[in-house]
Formats: structure tokens, C-alpha cells, sequence
């Protein structure tokens, strides 16, 4: 499949989404959603993809909403009040089996996808690009990025479901902090506050982000990725007895899986495992 305002490769079992408008710092498009998605979509389907990393091209993640739409948007040129409500049809990601409603909206589908996303935050990730960071599994950042809301200051509000993500996170205080200041933030006040997983220098970044999705290419079983994944998010969800009951049949399942027959005959022979995802 060809895309327009992003890339897409696959090398060694993971998928490189890269937001391609450089020049503009990665700002978002309506084609950029689109292509987004559609890589996303792809990424799902692939069998030899198992870890998908999400990255902006040139010096920028994500730098927001494109300013060409917003203008389109203030003077009443363009109306997405009816597409920004949509659910994922079901050629969209995150339609498999038992996936909540939840993770079918137009921008809260990442949680729903049954592989680990991982953020390369390599640049700037504010407004819509800090969404889509946010919906990201797990995110590793350059200390020279810099993350900011920007609703506030655009007359806008905590968009697609930030004000329940972001307090989860790092908490009600300091989401409340991000959501009315509209303040920049760097890489290291990333971490401090848990917005990040890892901070590590420009150059060095993508050789890490590489390093830890190829550990879990290949030495993490698919089928546990998927279902602990699934386990996590869907807890938010859930009280502790609910999460316990649903962690003792998932354990059971496991037990008749060939990646755990694989995961413990591979420990035992020590050698590297050779998981199916079955």
C-alpha cells in the first residue's frame, strides 16, 4: 500500500510508522489520519510484524494540528464535527474480537491493536501529536523533545479522551497542570513526571527504541504481548477481583498454548525461543 504523509517499513519483525512532513515538523493532516490509520490497520493484519514503533521524520514528532486545517476550521471552510465522531469501521484497526468500544474511536484505537506500540518521541509532540504519543504503548524520548497540551491556547479543550488518559498517567495535579498552563515540557521533566518511559540523547534514540522492540520481537511470546496488553488496558476498566478473575483464566488458556510449551522447552535447552504466537 502506498501513503502519502507517512512512511512505512518492515525489517525484522517490526513496523516503522513514520509521520513524513518534516518541513512542517510533522503537523497533522486529514491525510496524515488517513495514512495513519490505514499503516496502523496494516501493521495489525501483518504476520511478520510483531512490534510497531511510531516516529516523526526530521526534528519533530508531532507538532500539531496542521495550521491550514485549523484556519479551514475557524472560518466554517471545512466541518469535522461528523467525522470526529465516528467509530472504526470494521476494515479499520482495532476491529478484531472483543475489543471494547473504547478503543474503536477515531484516535483511541492504538490500545485496541493486539501488539505492542512503542513512541519514539523524537522532536516536538504537542496538541494532537501529544495524543497520539499518549495512545502509544510505551514511549521513549529524546531529551531535546518538548511536550505540550496547546488546547487551551487555541481555544480548544482536552481532545480525544486526553483528560481520562492523562491523569492515569502522571496524575490529576500535574495533568491539570499540562491541560490549563499549555506549558512545554522537555524530555527529562518527561520522565520525571512518568509521561515517558525512557530518555536518551537525539542521536542514540533509535538505536534504543530498535534494541527494546527487537527484544520483544524476538524473545517475547506474540500470544503473551497480545494478551497482556489486552489485560492491561482493559483493567483501567475493572476493579482488582474482576482483573484477578480474568488473570486466572488467561493463565489456564497459556497452559495449553505451543508458545508456552516453547517459552519453557527453550529456557530449558538454552536456546533462543522460536515463539508462533499460538
Amino acid at each position: 500500500m502506498s501513503y502519502q504523509d507517512i512512511t512505512f517499513e518492515v525489517a525484522g519483525r517490526i513496523a516503522t510508522i513514520t509521520l513524513n512532513r518534516p518541513d512542517k515538523l510533522n503537523a497533522w493532516t486529514l491525510q496524515m489520519e488517513h495514512d495513519y490509520r490505514a499503516a496502523m490497520a496494516e501493521s495489525e493484519r501483518r504476520d511478520d510484524v510483531r512490534v510497531i514503533v511510531v516516529t516523526g521524520a526530521g526534528k519533530g514528532f508531532c507538532a500539531g494540528a496542521d495550521m491550514g486545517l485549523l484556519q479551514s476550521i475557524q472560518s466554517g471552510e471545512m466541518d469535522l464535527s461528523a467525522g470526529t465522531h465516528r467509530v472504526l469501521d470494521e476494515q479499520g484497526p482495532a476491529s478484531g474480537v472483543d475489543v471494547r468500544d473504547d478503543f474503536k474511536k477515531p484516535y483511541s484505537f492504538p490500545p485496541g491493536i493486539q501488539k505492542p506500540v512503542i513512541g519514539a518521541i523524537n522532536g516536538v509532540a504537542v496538541g494532537i501529536g501529544l495524543v497520539h504519543a499518549l495512545y502509544c504503548d510505551i514511549r521513549f524520548s529524546a531529551d531535546t523533545a518538548r511536550y505540550g497540551t496547546a488546547f487551551a491556547q487555541r481555544g480548544l479543550i482536552a481532545e480525544h479522551g486526553l483528560c481520562w488518559l492523562l491523569p492515569r498517567l502522571i496524575g490529576m495535579e500535574n495533568a491539570l497542570d499540562l491541560l490549563f498552563s499549555a506549558r512545554l515540557i522537555n524530555g527529562i521533566e518527561a520522565k520525571e513526571l512518568g509521561l515517558v518511559s525512557r530518555v536518551y540523547t537525539a542521536d542514540t534514540l533509535m538505536d534504543e527504541v530498535y534494541a527494546y522492540a527487537t527484544h520483544l520481537a524476538t524473545q517475547c511470546s506474540p500470544r503473551s504481548l497480545a494478551i497482556i496488553k489486552k489485560q492491561a488496558w482493559e483493567s483501567q476498566f475493572r476493579g482488582l477481583g474482576e482483573a484477578c478473575d480474568v488473570a486466572i483464566q488467561e493463565m489456564f488458556n497459556s497452559f495449553g498454548s505451543a508458545d508456552f510449551l516453547e517459552g519453557v522447552a527453550s529456557f530449558m535447552e538454552k536456546r533462543a525461543p522460536q515463539f508462533t504466537g499460538k
